[in-house]
């Protein structure tokens, strides 16, 4: 009667452990059949006593047999658990070592450093080079290099930083480059100047104390406004990828004469007249002219032989044109949600 029990726990449990589903099942078949105090089978152990001599040995040989049996089914049983944990963890955790680290993220240039690799391209190109200078300069280079001497108005008109306790200024403008190349290169020569410049500006949708331009020259032999139109209408062409008509506006400026205010026939209404253009279809886009005698003078050119043209271009106006930015403090916020859409 007790061989048969210990048939039936034996195949009864080997059956529970093999549709256990979890460790924590797995432990409560253990416990139910092998524990110490309640197991079923430890039961039928203590009652080999009470069997008759004849008995007792071969009910104990099929109790221990059935007992191994049930420890190595639990055993394989918790080492297939232990291998699908593993195995899970390794599918979500898996790394491939041989594949190339993934490095830093992409990053995204600055509209600003767009438009001006752009016209570097351009100007290049056309056979200019591209100069830069120092962001602190001196008072000669900023001011009197250009025709602005002390006394002159147009300082008036230019806000300066000036740096405590030196002769330097943050410069007002990207000419004093312009100076640098007559001085270093001499005549002919074909420069543009990219740059950051800086001006004591009250902050606001439209105006920054810090904002990039782009300054132009040419100085060759009979140089004419001819001239200044063609490489204006290229430019401003390859800037806005169409021809555009432009038109000529007396202006002044100390280091040209003549001076002028070129505009642009509106991109938007086609010069028909709209809110941007103030109902005149004209947009007003840079100031230029022909290089001040006395400008080239300075730089040791004689203007008897030489002549030539300059014109200056605001990349920050141009950015906010192009991609229909409407405050300018974003350009210089750092915020990466504004970035991130260049």
């Amino acid at each position: 009667m007790l061989e048969q029990s210990i048939q039936e726990l034996e195949s009864s449990s080997l059956a529970r452990i093999a549709s256990a589903r979890s460790l924590e099942e797995l432990e409560v078949v253990r416990v139910s059949v092998l524990g110490r105090k309640e197991g079923a089978l430890t039961h039928m152990m203590k009652e080999l006593g009470k069997l008759p001599p004849e008995e007792r040995k071969s009910t104990g040989k099929l109790v221990n047999a059935a007992k191994q049996k049930l420890e190595e089914a639990l055993a394989a049983r918790e080492k297939q658990f232990a291998d699908d944990t593993l195995r899970a963890r390794l599918d979500t955790e898996w790394i491939d070592l041989t594949l190339p680290a993934p490095g830093p993220r992409r990053g995204h240039l600055h509209p600003i450093t767009q438009i001006q690799q752009e016209l570097e391209d351009l100007f290049v190109s056309l056979g200019f080079a591209v100069l830069d200078g120092p962001e602190a300069e001196t008072e000669y280079h900023n001011f009197d290099a250009l025709n602005i001497p002390a006394t002159h108005p147009a300082r008036d008109a230019q806000d300066t930083f000036w740096l405590e306790g030196s002769n330097l200024l943050l410069r007002t403008h990207t000419s004093p480059v312009q100076v640098r190349g007559m001085e270093k290169l001499g005549p002919p020569l074909r420069i543009v100047a990219p740059g950051r410049v800086f001006r004591n500006e009250s902050v606001d949708a439209s105006h920054e104390h810090t904002f990039y331009q782009i300054e132009g020259m040419m100085v060759d032999r009979d140089v004419s406004v001819a001239h200044l139109l063609y490489f204006m209408k290229v430019m401003l062409a390859g800037v806005f990828q169409r021809e555009v008509s432009v038109r000529l506006r007396p202006g002044y400026f100390p280091f040209v004469e003549p001076g002028f205010e070129l505009d642009i026939q509106c991109l938007l209404c086609g010069g028909s007249g709209c809110p941007v253009c103030k109902q005149s279809g004209w947009v007003e886009q840079l100031g230029c002219g022909l290089v001040h005698p006395n400008v080239l003078r300075m730089s040791g050119i004689d203007p008897e032989e030489w002549s030539g043209f300059a014109f200056g271009l605001g990349l920050t106006r141009l950015v906010m044109m192009r991609y229909g930015i409407d405050d300018i403090r974003h350009l210089q916020g750092g915020d990466l949600r504004f970035l991130e859409q260049f």
